[in-house]
C-alpha cells in the first residue's frame, strides 16, 4: 500500500521534512516513489509547499495520506477537491 507521508531531512535538532509517496513497509527515511513537496516547522508560520496536482493524482490512484499529512492537506483545502468514493 502506498502512503503519502513526511520524511525527515535536516541536521540534528533542525528538522525539516519532505512530502513523499512511499510504500508503507519501507522505512521512514528510506526509498521513495515520488517527492511531492516540503514542510518546514521551524519558520513562523510553518512553511508547507507541495505540488497539489501531483498530490491529487496520487490520492486518486489510491495512495493514503498519513494523519499529519491529512491534517495539512485539509488545512490547505486539497482534500475538498477529492471526489468522495
Amino acid at each position: 500500500m502506498l502512503k503519502i507521508r513526511l520524511t525527515r531531512v535536516g541536521a540534528k535538532k533542525q528538522p525539516s521534512y519532505r512530502l513523499v509517496v512511499a510504500e508503507a513497509r519501507w522505512s521512514r527515511d528510506g526509498r521513495v516513489v515520488d517527492r511531492l513537496g516540503h514542510y518546514d516547522p521551524r519558520t513562523a508560520p510553518p512553511t508547507f509547499e507541495y505540488d497539489e496536482e501531483k498530490t491529487l493524482d496520487w490520492i486518486r490512484k489510491g495512495a493514503q495520506p498519513t494523519d499529519p499529512v491529512l491534517r495539512m492537506l485539509k488545512s490547505k483545502g486539497t482534500m475538498d477537491k477529492v471526489k468522495p468514493a
